[in-house]
């Protein structure tokens, strides 16, 4: 099973840098909980209205975000993603460069949890936090 999840993990980003949100949200559970970096101005996102919220407000930003993925970790029902996210502000020719770690949480061949982290430790915090 937590093969399955890390080709999920894969499959989510890919989807994302297809620009496809019908793929994003066919991997995501209805009850789905997203917190991105900017929870904390934002807030989380809950079920694919919060998922297709946090799409919007992330490609009106960055309207060519993409992400490269630099491995993920099977955790069992997590898995944690080291992603390179980059691209341009909308209306601006300076590029962004972030490195991230995303920790998800995988039931039934869907995402029901999702979270982004700054840190790696940060990350793996949180994963103890579920246990």
């Amino acid at each position: 099973m937590s093969q399955e999840n890390v080709e999920l993990a894969y499959l989510t980003c890919d989807a994302v840098n297809r620009h496809d949100l019908g793929a994003v949200l066919a991997l995501m559970d209805d009850d789905v909980e997203g917190i991105p970096l900017v929870a904390a101005l934002e807030g989380g996102y809950h079920g694919h209205d919060g998922i297709r919220r946090w799409w919007e407000n992330l490609h009106d930003g960055f309207p060519d975000f993409t992400i490269d993925v630099v491995e993920v970790r099977d955790l069992g029902d997590l898995t944690l993603a080291a992603l390179h996210l980059h691209g341009h502000g909308a209306g601006s020719d300076t590029p962004f460069e972030l490195a991230i770690w995303y920790l998800a949480e995988w039931r039934n061949g869907k995402a029901v949890s999702w979270s982004a982290h700054r840190t790696q430790a940060d990350a793996l915090e949180a994963a103890d936090r579920r246990d």
